[in-house]
């Protein structure tokens, strides 16, 4: 308990694995995931048994796969967090280009389950969706590049990353996936803004972001009309949105006691992109909050440790990984309260999911490794003369 209030103490040389991974690791982000895979589990006891009994299965059915997933996302995690930051990249980068392979295939062995838009493959006993392992080792290989870029004599390495990131971008647009194409680039551009680019250059890329948004309002039937719903000043009650708002409204402060939700029993995506309108029906204000508060904690404590890191990569990749964990949930609980327009996003540990929920292990895993206490000295020692 001492060192979750005072820090992590620097391991000691020569200290074996588990002694010095619990010194190093950063304890109340740890513990924050954990608190999260809880609330999910408690959430999918209350969002998921409508679904099961309408698909044929039983109650429990998508609550024992949850468990099942994110046992392997936690251990994934465990297993990520003791690794040293050059065979995190290592793997990052090998992980990238088998993702990077299957999104390219998609269009020819992928399927869309008869939502539109066609991003998984199916495996019979579960689904893959190559777009949520693509985004964490997109972070690591971008920011491996951006940081070789600085260096003396370096490669051009921030015009690579975003040849590359434009590439994903395109890639998932044609699925379409705008969600993920939209993270994809803002986790490019926060990396690329940390590594110190220009102000103005930002803008640009921000008003070509809007040009492309016009063009796929334009040119896509399935974007328009979630930009169309978003925008119209009525809001149809017989829609996932309808349901979700209303659920949000019912629940108020506390709540309307537990197993007494009713959105559970009309929307499909309860268990997944709604799942926040369930906790908000039944448990209220209070445990929103909760949960809102288990990201903040982990973000923030995220970037503190990044700010002190004296790696240029390792700070880049951190921040990435960091702000795309904490963006992705602002965007699935903006969706459910109509401040985002529909973008079939999951709540980070909470919602259901096999691929969402083992690749945020991962992720979380990369970066609770970037963010271990190491004894090589923090940034403020350069800052003041000490090497």
């Amino acid at each position: 308990m001492t060192e979750m209030v005072f820090g992590a103490a620097p391991a000691a040389p020569g200290e074996p694995i588990l002694p010095k991974w619990w010194r190093t690791i950063d304890k109340w982000s740890l513990s924050c995931v954990i608190l999260l895979f809880g609330t999910g589990i408690l959430l999918g006891l209350a969002a998921s048994p409508p679904l099961a009994a309408r698909n044929g299965f039983e109650p429990f059915y998508y609550v024992i796969r949850q468990g099942f997933f994110g046992g392997v996302a936690f251990l994934a995690l465990l297993i990520t967090t003791m690794m040293s930051p050059k065979l995190v990249r290592r793997l990052a980068v090998i992980g990238f280009l088998i993702s990077f392979v299957a999104l390219m295939g998609l269009p020819f062995f992928g399927t869309d389950f008869g939502k539109g838009a066609v991003r998984w493959y199916s495996l019979g006993f579960a689904s893959l969706q190559p777009s949520e392992f693509l985004k964490p080792g997109f972070v690591v290989v971008a920011a491996w590049m951006i940081a070789a870029s600085q260096e003396i004599n370096g490669p051009p390495g921030k015009m690579m990353s975003f040849v590359l990131c434009m590439t994903i971008v395109v890639f998932l647009a044609l699925q379409p996936d705008f969600g993920q194409a939209c993270l994809v680039l803002f986790s490019w551009g926060v990396m690329y803004f940390v590594a110190g680019a220009p102000l103005l250059l930002l803008l640009i890329l921000g008003g070509a972001v809007l040009a492309g948004g016009s063009f796929a309002y334009a040119n896509s039937e399935h974007f328009a009309r979630r930009i169309d719903g978003f925008l119209s000043p009525d809001l149809d009650p017989r829609t996932q949105l309808g349901y979700a708002a209303n659920a949000i409204q019912e629940g108020g402060l506390l709540g309307v006691g537990v197993g007494e939700g009713q959105v559970k029993n009309w929307l499909p995506d309860a268990h997944t992109d709604f799942i926040i309108a369930v906790a908000a029906e039944e448990y209220g204000l209070i445990l929103v909050l909760f949960i809102i508060t288990l990201y903040a904690i982990i973000v923030a404590r995220s970037l503190v440790r990044l700010m002190r890191e004296r790696d240029p990569f390792l700070r880049l990749a951190g921040t990435g990984l960091a702000c795309t964990f904490g963006v992705q949930a602002m965007i699935n609980m903006g969706v459910a309260v109509r401040l985002l327009p529909a973008k079939g996003m999951t709540l980070p540990f909470v919602s259901y999911g096999g691929s969402s929920i083992i690749a945020m292990g991962i992720s979380v895993g990369m970066l609770l490794a970037f963010t271990r206490t190491r004894p090589q000295g923090e940034i403020r020692d350069i800052l003041r003369g000490r090497r």
